[in-house]
């Protein structure tokens, strides 16, 4: 990993890219803090130390920077700087069927209306039936419980863009 995208340029052009990599300004502000970075895995570890430490209104603003699953157009319209990345991470979904596409739209819904926020998944490498599958498992959590499971969620997916950041 070349950690000179992050290291050698200015604070404005890392405060971008990292927030390509999570939206919660707080974890960008910090992670901006901790710059230049030693090495991937220091990067790495500090993501995640972070991320960790950061409250629930952090989770749920890096959360508004997430089309949801299998919503393209929202992709386009919202996310234009990101949608390479935001498009492969859902390229799962590409190739579903109008029945699942439906049943992920019909649960997303569901889960907006109880937790408040889009579902959060990472969704590379994942079909379109396995974030189904996940999507109606977490349904009947508790919030308390789901927001800890989506901000873990979260956490992954920002690992991954850190890691095509600077490829």
């Amino acid at each position: 990993m070349e950690l000179n995208c992050l290291n050698n340029v200015s604070e404005a052009e890392a405060n971008e890219s990292l927030t390509k990599c999570c939206g919660a300004h707080r974890w960008v502000e910090q992670m901006l803090d901790e710059r230049p970075f030693a090495s991937a895995d220091l990067l790495f570890e500090k993501a995640d130390r972070i991320w960790n430490a950061l409250q629930s209104e952090d989770y749920l603003e890096a959360f508004t920077h997430h089309p949801k699953i299998g919503d393209f157009e929202s992709l386009k319209k919202k996310f234009n700087t990101s949608t390479q990345w935001e498009a492969g991470e859902q390229a799962g979904v590409a190739t579903a069927t109008d029945l699942i596409l439906h049943d992920l739209a019909r649960g997303n819904d569901e889960y907006e209306k109880k937790f408040g926020y889009i579902f959060i998944v990472c969704a590379t490498g994942k079909t379109a039936g396995e974030m189904l599958s996940i999507l109606e498992s977490r349904l009947p959590n508790e919030p308390d419980k789901e927001l800890k499971l989506a901000a873990e969620e979260q956490r992954k997916i920002t690992r991954l863009r850190l890691e095509k950041l600077c490829q």
